[in-house]
C-alpha cells in the first residue's frame, strides 16, 4: 500500500491508498522538531484506533516545509523500510514538466494539484487551494503547471488583523447573514468572507481573460465549501485533490521504472 504525506505550513496530512481508494486520512499540526519516533507513535496510535490493517510498501511526500522532510525520510526508512519519493526533488519525475521561469521551483503541493486536476478534469484548469496561503494554480492543455497566483490565506489574514489591531477580536470564518455588519464580529466576518469572495472572483476572471480560452475552476482545501456558498465560484470542489495528485505521480514514477 502507498502512504501519501502532504506537509503544509499549518497541517500535515497522511492518507493510505490501497490502489483503488483512500482507506483513511490522518491530520496533525506541522512541527519541524517532531521526530521520526513521534510521527510513528502518532500514526500507529490512530491506525490501531481505527482498526486499519495497512502494509505500507511505498511512501510519497509533498512538503512546503523543507525542515520536516529529513524526519519524514527517517520515519519511512525506519518503520516501513522504504525510501520515500519526494515531489520537487530531481529524482521524482512528473508526467509533464512545469513551464515557469528558469530557476523557479514551484511548490510541491502546487505540482501535485496540477497533476491531479489534469488527471481528473483535463487541461485548461485553475485550481484554487485554500491553505495557509490561497494558491491559484494554472494547468495548461497538456497538463503542465504554468504558473499562478499566491494570496495571503484567510486565517492568516484574520490573525494579522487580530494581532495588528488590539481592539478587534479574533473571529471564526463564516458567511455572515448580512453584508452590513451591525457589530464588530459581524463587520469582520463580512469583510473577510465577502472580501475573499471578491478576491477569488477577481483573480479567476483575470486569469481567464489573460489565458484567452475557457477554463474549468476546481476548489480544494478546508475553506472551499464555505466560499462556494457565497457565489458560484467553482465548477467542482475536491477535498482530496493534492493526495490524488501524489498517487498519480507515484504511479507515473513506478511505470517509468524510477522506483
Amino acid at each position: 500500500m502507498l502512504l501519501t504525506i502532504d506537509c503544509g505550513n499549518t497541517n500535515t496530512v497522511f492518507s493510505i491508498w490501497d490502489g483503488t481508494e483512500f482507506l483513511c486520512t490522518l491530520r496533525t499540526s506541522t512541527h519541524h522538531a517532531r521526530t521520526a519516533d513521534a510521527y510513528f507513535t502518532w500514526y500507529s496510535t490512530l491506525i490501531n484506533h481505527y482498526g486499519i490493517k495497512a502494509d505500507i510498501t511505498d511512501v510519497i511526500i509533498s512538503s512546503t516545509v523543507p525542515r520536516v522532510v529529513w524526519n519524514l525520510r527517517v520515519f519511512t526508512d525506519r518503520f516501513f523500510n522504504c525510501r520515500p519519493l519526494v515531489v520537487g526533488k530531481p529524482d521524482c519525475l512528473l508526467p509533464v514538466a512545469p513551464r515557469v521561469d528558469q530557476g523557479t521551483q514551484p511548490g510541491p503541493d502546487r505540482l501535485a494539484n496540477a497533476v491531479a486536476a489534469y488527471d481528473r478534469h483535463g487541461g485548461n484548469t485553475v485550481v484554487v487551494d485554500f491553505g495557509t496561503a490561497t494558491n491559484f494554480d494554472v494547468v495548461a492543455e497538456d497538463g503542465a503547471y504554468v504558473g499562478g497566483v499566491i494570496a495571503p490565506g484567510v486565517n492568516l489574514s484574520l490573525e494579522a488583523l487580530h494581532s495588528g489591531a488590539a481592539a478587534l477580536p479574533h473571529v471564526d470564518v463564516s458567511q455572515p447573514e448580512r453584508v452590513i455588519g451591525t457589530n464588530t464580529v459581524g463587520c469582520i466576518q463580512s469583510g473577510v468572507f465577502w472580501g475573499y469572495t471578491g478576491l477569488i472572483e477577481g483573480i479567476i476572471s483575470r486569469i481567464k481573460a489573460e489565458y484567452g480560452r475557457p477554463m474549468k475552476v476546481v476548489g480544494t482545501g478546508g475553506l472551499a465549501p464555505l466560499f462556494e456558498k457565497g457565489d458560484h465560484l467553482f465548477d467542482t470542489i475536491e477535498d482530496d485533490l493534492t493526495m490524488h495528485g501524489l498517487t498519480v505521480i507515484h504511479k507515473y514514477n513506478k511505470d517509468q521504472g524510477n522506483i
